[in-house]
């Protein structure tokens, strides 16, 4: 069954490497297709140029919009994975900051297309629905972290 939503990320003219990254990366990830512009088109697309690309990243749907460099990615939306344990959390953390991408703060990183993704332990997720000081604990122990280290995380919410 096609689905009725999908998400459309905009990229520069690197759609295509993008999801084959995203691909070898993720489990349940995998390249579609590629669509080639008919004609010319704005943004500096030429006839023939990868102009979409569909993908799955974790299952979930997605078209690559090769449209242009004026608009760029931000933070404001970004892919949560969730994770088993630090083994997951450092093999998906390291494919992205070691694919040329960003650190960031709090499990948040940057892919070299500057597509914001969130490496979040479930032990974080977990520690964070306990609520009260056990939360407290855990979000403090967070806030100073690139990426999660769980130990920390599960020590701090035992107090």
């Amino acid at each position: 069954m096609k689905p009725k939503n999908t998400i459309c990320l905009w990229y520069d003219k690197d759609a295509h490497a993008a999801a084959e990254f995203y691909a070898a990366t993720f489990p349940d990830s995998e390249v579609i297709a590629v669509h080639k512009a008919p004609s010319d088109y704005p943004g500096g697309g030429k006839k023939g140029d990868v102009l979409t690309v569909q993908f799955t990243v974790f299952g979930i749907p997605c078209i690559g919009l090769n449209g242009g460099p004026q608009f760029k990615q931000s933070e404001a939306f970004s892919f949560q994975i969730s994770t088993e344990d630090q083994e997951e959390t450092d093999r998906y953390w390291n494919a992205i900051v070691g694919n040329g991408g960003q650190e960031s703060q709090c499990g948040w990183c940057k892919d070299r297309w500057g597509l914001s993704w969130q490496i979040t332990p479930r032990a974080l997720t977990e520690a964070m629905a306990a609520g009260g000081a056990e939360a407290k604990r855990a979000f403090e122990a967070m806030m100073p972290m690139k990426k999660i280290d769980i130990a920390t995380i599960e020590a701090a919410r035992r107090g």
